[in-house]
């Protein structure tokens, strides 16, 4: 693989040399400074992410309706069953049949997985492996985390299929995604990474630089039982740390996130997720780093089974169609401080528009609302549930159902507990001062 920009595998996307880490920002999440890259600084998530061209609002919230079948990915829940389990031992030491035999073994396996950001007006790229013959695949999260549209091509037939989210684990960058009206495809063979020994002879796959392609890097497992931090390049307080991960010396660079990490049998013990420009608990020279298949196919089979939880969100998050700032502080205008310091946006003054399409003219609004406490809604989206009411930006949210809001890390939290479908009341503070309570029918949003 080329060499990379000392960014890593987080599945989603840079341009080639270009990390990008990104943080939520529709549904109710933060908005990212415009234009986005995906994660990057301290640890890299190996992707690529480029400016998208505009998509027609309309045809994305189509697409998230709130629907029970789109909640589940486009149909029943697969199950636990629906997920291989690992072998029972899984070889390794040194590519006997050659680095070619494990490519030939592997290959088939995997999927080019490209998405569109409508809202942080970005594409990204990165890879995935198929686990089942009819479509379900597994990636990392960072790979879909704030798409509003999903394909992913089989590398072994050259088809492009839509895809929908299954599920998700943030705190453990493992996602379930299904690809639309597809069976019997070739599945990726499955090992043991609890096989797994210093100096095993390793190759690590995926789409490279985003170059549609899959392409392989020979290495060495260098480490076991990682801890790896990565924090966002333009947010160096937004961090997330990973885990038990293996590391290797083989050049994973962007675009491989989601991709396999094989042993010499070909058999797959990782999933490529971040590489060079790491923090790690050792403080060993860093290449690239992998998810433990064991780890991933285990937060797999609970998505598959319907097993939500603080961490595994199943289907779609539920959507309110609004960019807020980050942290915990409940002034609006501390909030509104924050985001024009550090957050990349326009300055005060001027017209603030009454919605946006996209995060890529986003500006700290001119007038805020003359709340105490609240959280500060610096754009609305075009077309959203929270359009709908009449809210824009410099709106204050004060309160969801009855219960008191304060900083955008309070909302997101009270946020977090409903449902697309679910119907929530909230109340907000327009700039002239004027407080109204609206009901808000919640529909399907991007995976965060």
């Amino acid at each position: 693989m080329a060499e990379g920009s000392g960014y890593g595998p987080y599945g989603y996307g840079n341009q080639p040399g270009d990390p990008g880490y990104g943080y939520g920002f529709a549904g109710y999440g933060p908005p990212p400074s415009p234009p986005r890259r995906r994660r990057g600084s301290l640890l890299s998530h190996l992707a690529v992410a480029v400016l998208a061209a505009g998509v027609a609002i309309g045809a994305t919230l189509a697409l998230y309706s709130p629907s029970s079948s789109v909640t589940t990915g486009g149909s029943a829940l697969p199950g636990a069953g629906a997920v291989p389990a690992p072998p029972a031992t899984s070889s390794g030491g040194t590519t006997s049949g050659g680095e070619q035999q494990v490519i030939n073994k592997v290959q088939p396996g995997t999927v080019i997985i490209n998405t569109s950001l409508q809202y942080n007006s970005e594409a990204a790229a990165g890879t995935g492996m198929v686990i089942n013959s009819d479509g379900l695949v597994l990636t990392n999260n960072h790979v879909i985390e704030n798409s509003t549209k999903i394909s992913a091509t089989v590398v072994a037939t050259g088809k492009t299929y839509p895809a929908t989210v299954v599920g998700y684990d943030k705190t453990g960058d493992v996602a379930l995604i299904r690809l639309q009206g597809v069976s019997g495809l070739h599945t990726a063979p499955i090992g043991n990474s609890d096989s797994v020994k210093a100096g095993d002879t390793v190759v690590a796959m995926g789409n490279a630089e985003g170059q549609g392609s899959i392409i392989p890097a020979v290495g060495k497992i260098t480490g076991l039982g990682v801890t790896i931090t990565a924090s966002d390049e333009n947010s160096p307080t937004s961090t997330e740390t990973l885990h038990g991960m293996i590391q290797t010396n083989a050049n994973i660079v962007s675009g491989d996130s989601g991709g396999p990490l094989s042993n010499a049998a070909g058999q797959v013990i990782g999933m490529d997720t971040a590489g060079n420009s790491v923090s790690t608990n050792q403080q060993q020279p860093a290449a690239g780093f992998a998810i433990p298949i064991n780890t991933a196919l285990a937060l797999a089979r609970q998505i598959a089974a319907g097993q939500g939880s603080s961490t595994i969100t199943i289907g779609y998050p539920a959507f309110v169609g609004i960019f807020i700032g980050a942290g915990t502080d409940s002034s609006p205008q501390a909030q509104a401080q924050q985001q024009q310091s550090g957050g990349g946006f326009g300055g005060f003054g001027g017209p603030t528009p009454s919605c946006y399409t996209s995060n890529s003219n986003l500006a700290v609004p001119s007038t805020i609302a003359p709340a105490n406490s609240g959280t500060l809604i610096i754009g609305v989206i075009c077309g959203s549930p929270a359009a709908s009411t009449g809210m824009t930006g410099g709106a204050v949210i004060t309160a969801v159902n009855g219960q008191s809001i304060g900083s955008p890390t309070n909302l997101t939290s009270v946020l977090s507990a409903y449902k697309p479908g679910d119907t929530v009341s909230v109340t907000w503070v327009s700039p002239s001062g004027k407080t109204t309570t609206s009901k808000i029918h919640l529909v399907a949003g991007p995976p965060q």
